[in-house]
């Protein structure tokens, strides 16, 4: 069950945190794996561990914000084959509607929502023109649930959330199947850094107060995220489309 063998995958942002726990996994379930990055130093590294541990992968130095490129790196893929696409490169921002920039609102809603659709409108044509294809797309379980000081990310993934349904019914008659999943937190070096930057010295203190906020009484493990997206990837979710799939140890309905 699950395999991908034959399978093509591009997944952006796919060289740290869920991105490469989803790289990783796709690829030893037999997917040819397409990182798209704007750190290229990084997927050139994590594509090199995937093929020395037997898997296939290519890096892509790409910034999903400029069309033209992302245009340019799927039609060297989609021209050969194109299977999967999974949206999950992202930013985030502390702030509220005040304390918010333009500057920054801008700059979240060009990668988190601009950057997603780029990559989405660039590789429709080629699952169409093969009457198949799956879309996955990282929302959040802050498109559903309001929490403090994160007003314009909380935006973007209501956006994606938005469009991931858009997408489903407008090409289902394509056989193109379109998804979204709303992590709650999520231990990933991207919260290691964010602990040491803004809580020097209190790291494990404040780990620990993010954790307890889940009802489960901890964060969810990237390895655990890539399990859902290759489910909602697989053949076996085949009747699954247009569907938010929260992954939040209980926080959207047991929390609020």
């Amino acid at each position: 069950m699950f395999s991908l063998e034959g399978k093509t995958a591009i997944i952006t942002g796919g060289a740290s945190g869920i991105g490469l726990a989803i790289s990783q996994l796709f690829a030893r379930q037999g997917a040819v794996v397409h990182i798209l990055e704007l750190n290229y130093e990084l997927a050139t590294m994590e594509t090199a561990s995937i093929i020395a541990s037997g898997g296939k992968a290519f890096a892509h130095a790409v910034n999903i914000t400029q069309q033209d490129k992302v245009k340019e790196v799927l039609e060297l893929i989609g021209s050969q084959h194109l299977d999967i696409l999974i949206n999950n490169a992202g930013i985030a921002h502390i702030g509220n509607a005040e304390t918010t920039s333009e500057q920054d609102f801008d700059r979240v809603m060009s990668v988190n929502v601009k950057g997603t659709y780029n990559c989405i409108h660039a590789a429709i044509p080629y699952m169409k023109k093969q009457g198949k294809g799956v879309i996955l797309n990282m929302a959040s379980v802050v498109a559903s649930v309001g929490i403090p000081d994160r007003f314009v990310y909380s935006t973007t993934k209501g956006a994606i959330l938005a469009m991931t349904l858009s997408v489903a019914k407008d090409y289902v008659k394509y056989g193109i199947r379109c998804n979204c999943i709303s992590p709650a937190r999520v231990h990933t070096p991207f919260v290691d850094g964010f602990l040491k930057n803004n809580y020097p010295g209190r790291e494990k203190e404040m780990y620990e107060k993010l954790a307890a906020s889940q009802p489960l009484g901890r964060m969810a493990e990237p390895d655990e995220i890539a399990s859902l997206a290759l489910y909602l990837c697989s053949d076996e979710a085949g009747f699954i489309t247009g569907s938010d799939y929260p992954i939040d140890g209980g926080f959207i309905r047991i929390n609020n």
